[in-house]
């Protein structure tokens, strides 16, 4: 299996036919931006604040100053 983005290592599997035609494919990419889109709209502020709080929390855990620092990679 590969690793999802979300993190997720199990749950129901999602198979995907490989036997779309091209236009099938990019139907479904448009329904998922469709969606995406959707979702942004209406949970706008809220998505916007936990990103920030997300960044924030990264950004204390682990403090780089690229001004003054040799990065960490």
């Amino acid at each position: 299996p590969y690793p999802q983005p979300s993190g997720l290592n199990h749950g129901l599997d999602c198979l995907i036919s490989a036997e779309w035609t091209p236009a099938q494919a990019f139907a479904v990419v448009e329904l998922l931006d469709d969606l995406r889109d959707r979702i942004c709209a209406h949970y706008q502020t809220a998505l916007f604040e936990l990103l920030r709080d997300e960044q924030s929390r990264d950004s204390d855990a682990n403090p780089y100053d690229p001004w003054t620092e040799e990065p960490p990679f």
